[in-house]
């Protein structure tokens, strides 16, 4: 259940260039920087040499690239960097330019991949943040562009590319990962169809453009100084320049992006999705410390753990836990309680129902207690070989114990749980739980 740590680079590194866009020289370094620090660009060849955010907060254009900047200063083409730095689990770290747009070296992230290779990676002291989707996010653009963001443990993209009239139409998916980013997606360079490059040539871009670092489409034919990398390039480039675009929220992810026909401005809607999604749930949470020590909780501190409230709270105090791995918890079962009115009328019985909820909510409290947050929500999943052996009637209390028998990473939990009168055992079970920040 270890918490994956932020990480920055172990030393300094750096190249030098052109730029697509701009077409002038330049010299990029990449420095290590501390925890929650993020990525920053710095202007080296500017008077005060001025630091940019790579936030969307900060996203001025996304013309064919993306464009960051504060006050006057602009950053050019920014996502083949940012791109490789997130794949590759660099959390924190500065970009130092003596120019306003990075090296496009051959239209890829691979010159980026090495140079991050070359600087190395440390793991630092603090835990990473991540965002993680509870509820599907979706955007689109009139020219037909779509995203949509779903639930998943891990942070995989899905693409579909078509140029003009749907030609060249692609389709590329991947669980993104250091190494499969490394070999599967860096490599995949940034290409044009024949009759966009006239329009970019009177907006003054893709100065430094050219067949040894894009790919231009004329038609059916593919030009460029090599083959396709792969058959599928484009899609695959495409969702190089998602990954980067999307390091603009400054907080990683864990969800599915199901993209069709992306591109930066709709890439930049979704960040802005995302990140307004984020907002709205760390509002609604205020984030608690666990108390310290094996000592119980009044029913004040349970409420400031569980989000349960009457009727729906099973639990009045947890009376102690015993090491890492057990805990026990208190009910007292009043003829009051709300349930007795419609539970067998005349012969009150609470619920067995109940039971496995006051279970799992003293099982949720152990495994928050095990992280050392309460700024969690346990989410029962299942629940295996419960059996329901006595009745419980008003006057009964119970107590309620928990023990954990498995879990695996800082997100999934089993739990042994039994419900306990005078002694005997009146219910017990095997719960299986998964976390979620609040």
């Amino acid at each position: 259940m270890t918490a994956e740590l932020q990480h920055t680079l172990a030393k300094s590194a750096g190249f030098g260039g052109t730029s697509l866009h701009t077409g002038e020289k330049v010299t990029l370094k990449l420095q290590p920087a501390p925890v929650d620090h993020g990525i920053k660009f710095k202007r080296k060849d500017l008077a005060d040499e001025p630091t940019i955010d790579a936030n969307i907060a900060n996203l001025k254009t996304v013309e064919r690239a993306t464009t960051i900047g504060e006050g006057a200063v602009r950053v050019h083409t920014v996502e083949h960097v940012l791109s490789a730095l997130s794949a590759m689990g660099v959390d924190n770290a500065i970009i130092e330019m003596n120019a306003n747009e990075p090296p496009i070296g051959d239209g890829s992230a691979a010159p980026y991949v090495e140079l991050i290779k070359k600087a190395g990676t440390a793991a630092q002291e603090t835990p990473r943040r991540f965002f993680d989707v509870r509820e599907p996010i979706h955007v689109e653009s009139k020219s037909g562009s779509l995203l949509v963001l779903l639930p998943d443990d891990k942070f995989r993209v899905s693409c579909t590319q078509a140029g003009p009239n749907n030609r060249f139409t692609q389709f590329f998916s991947a669980e993104i990962s250091p190494a499969l980013y490394e070999r599967e997606i860096a490599p995949a360079r940034t290409f044009v169809f024949y009759e966009e490059v006239a329009p970019l040539m009177e907006k003054n871009l893709i100065k430094g453009g050219s067949l040894e670092n894009a790919i231009v489409v004329r038609g059916d034919a593919v030009l460029s100084k090599e083959p396709l990398r792969f058959a599928d390039e484009f899609a695959r480039h495409k969702i190089l320049d998602i990954i980067g675009d999307l390091a603009l929220i400054g907080t990683r992810i864990r969800g599915h992006i199901i993209a069709v026909k992306p591109g930066h401005a709709v890439n930049a809607e979704l960040v802005r999705a995302i990140v307004k999604q984020h907002a709205k749930i760390t509002a609604l949470s205020v984030p608690r410390t666990f108390p310290p020590g094996e000592g119980g909780l009044d029913i004040n501190q349970v409420m400031e753990i569980l989000p349960h409230r009457f009727p729906f709270l099973m639990v009045d105090r947890i009376l102690g836990f015993e090491g890492e791995t057990k805990c026990t918890g208190l009910k007292t079962v009043t003829v009051n309680e709300p349930f007795f009115a419609g539970h067998f009328p005349g012969h009150p019985v609470m619920p067995g129902v109940l039971q496995v909820e006051a279970m799992a909510q003293v099982a949720s409290i152990l495994l928050m207690k095990l992280a050392k947050s309460a700024s969690r929500i346990g989410y029962f999943m299942s629940a295996d070989e419960v059996k329901f052996r006595k009745p419980v009637f008003p006057g009964d209390t119970l107590f309620i114990h928990a023990e954990l028998t498995k879990a695996r990473s800082n997100r999934l939990a089993k739990a042994h749980c039994s419900c306990v009168v005078n002694d005997a055992v009146v219910s017990e079970g095997d719960l299986m739980f998964t976390f979620l920040d609040k």
